[in-house]
């Protein structure tokens, strides 16, 4: 293991600055190395903690990790201590940080994290969802039919998902959620958390759908309850049985995948992708 040498990954306020431990103040104080995601946020960060930065502050964020993390992790190996801190939350989750923990890892340096709030927990706590089993799901994609074929591949998962969203895509994506999950299946849509205007709004998702539509703003984390399998439910081979029998009768294919989609009572998304698969 390299001498002395420490990366730590400092979990920064998800919006109140009251919120950060003791720790965090100690750790940028001392630390030789302070890489941000957005430095002037880190300074402001500092101010309103009342503490004095005596390392070097550099820039670290998604378009120079990969070069920085090669130059933070030969300060690393000098045995100097290096602090990562993103603008909110812990650093690698949906934020810098995974590539220079990677190689800190395989170099034998000591990597350890300053736990702090997270957005993905905090959601999960006030969703009022099932918190005993969940998923992170980061920001789903931002192309119509990328963000399509990833949430019908989800439209099983039983587990509570929580997902990032960028407050001009949320109507979209909600809509894309109803049509893959069912305009029925529970949600929360969480807006600046721990923030002045926090709000927590919960419904289905295609009532959520429709209120998004209006426009919101802020910082947006989607909590969306699992699939929950009914006694009884029909065989997907037999779903697609009776697609094919319908389209031997005459009925047009999409037609008939929505029919017995709304009998069968799925989302016809995860039917339309069960009859593909088989043509």
């Amino acid at each position: 293991m390299a001498e002395d040498g420490r990366l730590v990954l400092a979990g920064a306020p998800i919006g109140q600055a009251g919120d950060v431990s003791p720790r965090l103040r100690e750790v940028l104080g001392s630390a030789d190395v302070v890489a941000a995601e957005d430095t002037r946020r880190l300074r402001r960060l500092a101010a309103e903690l009342d503490v004095e930065i005596t390392g070097r502050v550099v820039s670290y964020y998604d378009q120079n990790e990969a070069a920085r993390a090669q130059e933070l992790l030969e300060t690393l190996k000098e045995g100097r201590t290096v602090v990562v801190i993103t603008d909110a939350g812990m650093p690698g989750v949906s934020d810098p940080g995974y590539r220079l923990t990677r190689l800190a890892v395989e170099a034998g340096i000591r990597v350890t994290a300053l736990p702090g709030p997270s957005a993905v927990t905090t959601a999960l706590a006030v969703s009022g969802l099932a918190s005993d089993r969940f998923c992170f799901e980061g920001f789903p994609p931002r192309k119509s039919g990328d963000r399509a074929r990833r949430l019908a591949a989800l439209a099983g998962e039983e587990r509570t998902m929580v997902f990032f969203e960028a407050p001009h895509r949320l109507a979209d994506s909600l809509a894309a959620m109803a049509e893959a999950f069912g305009a029925d299946r529970e949600a929360a849509v969480c807006r600046e958390l721990t923030k002045t205007y926090e709000e927590v709004r919960r419904g289905a998702l295609g009532e959520l759908a429709g209120w998004a539509a209006a426009g919101v703003k802020g910082e947006i984390t989607i909590v969306v309850a699992g699939h929950v399998a009914v006694a009884g439910e029909q065989d997907p081979d037999e779903l697609v049985a009776e697609v094919d029998r319908r389209v031997a009768e005459g009925a047009q294919r999409k037609l008939a995948i929505a029919d017995v989609a709304k009998e069968a009572g799925i989302p016809k998304r995860e039917l339309y992708d069960l009859v593909h698969k088989r043509l």
